[in-house]
């Protein structure tokens, strides 16, 4: 008897996964047998960190690329996965941008432009793909959610508007496809030592309240995301709809 945590073939696209977050769960899905399909606002050339981690585990990597923030883009992209040879078996949007400013700064373009990437291309794509799934009476659609789906954040309000809309969007289709096979689930990260919080850490009053208030003492790490998208892609999350799950040493529970 196969480990309900095997994803051996199935197909996983994975966005933004050329670097931190998105790479580390490109990597873990592979390493449980998933093939993956790699999506990134630039191409990513050849022997690129992502497939490296992909291949070395013995899965595929095919490598698309796409803005975003660009809706006409998104909906190509859209058209590009359901053209592949294989259908998708697990969607992970996990692309994400950040615009940092007091909200009577926050302008009309950064709103604009993290709304779209950060909601409105995730929801475009789940749309797209989880018609094909529910065809076919089974299917993983995850989300990136974040702290700010829970709490409002600092000079953040565009980021923590898109953030609580995905805890939303998460909801809304698990209620609508769990009858027909198709789990939708999220994962909020904490505090994770990426690109997006490269501001946060290098502000060193910010970076030392934030990690004194994380039990577990420290900052997390991509690699700490590894376990929750593996669970939430298998067949381990069957009666698993609709959560958002906290993967942030403690944060929320302080």
């Amino acid at each position: 008897m196969t480990s309900p945590f095997d994803l051996a073939g199935s197909v996983a696209v994975v966005t933004g996964a050329s670097r931190g977050i998105g790479l580390a769960m490109a990597a873990a899905l592979a390493e449980a047998g998933a093939d993956i399909v790699g999506v990134s606002t630039t191409p990513t050339a050849p022997g690129s960190d992502v497939e490296q981690a992909v291949r070395g585990h013995g899965a595929s990597y095919t490598g698309l690329s796409a803005d975003l923030a660009d809706p006409e883009a998104v909906t190509r992209l859209a058209e590009t996965l359901l053209a592949l040879d294989r259908p998708i078996d697990i969607l992970v949007n996990n692309a994400g941008t950040i615009a940092r400013a007091p909200a009577v700064d926050h302008s009309d373009a950064d709103w604009q432009r993290v709304i779209q990437v950060d909601l409105t291309s995730p929801f475009v794509l789940s749309r797209a793909v989880g018609r094909t799934m529910l065809e076919r009476g089974r299917g993983k659609i995850l989300f990136t959610a974040s702290l700010l789906s829970f709490q409002g954040g600092i000079n953040v309000p565009g980021y923590a508007a898109a953030k609580s809309g995905v805890a939303g969007l998460t909801r809304a289709l698990a209620n609508e496809w769990a009858p027909y096979g198709v789990n939708v689930n999220a994962i909020a990260p904490g505090y994770i030592a990426t690109d997006n919080t490269a501001a946060l850490r290098a502000d060193p009053s910010r970076r030392q309240a934030i990690l004194d208030r994380i039990p577990a003492a420290r900052w997390g790490t991509p690699a700490d995301l590894r376990g929750a998208v593996v669970f939430l892609a298998s067949r381990a999350s069957d009666y698993v709809n609709g959560i958002v799950l906290p993967v942030d040493g403690g944060w929320l529970g302080r």
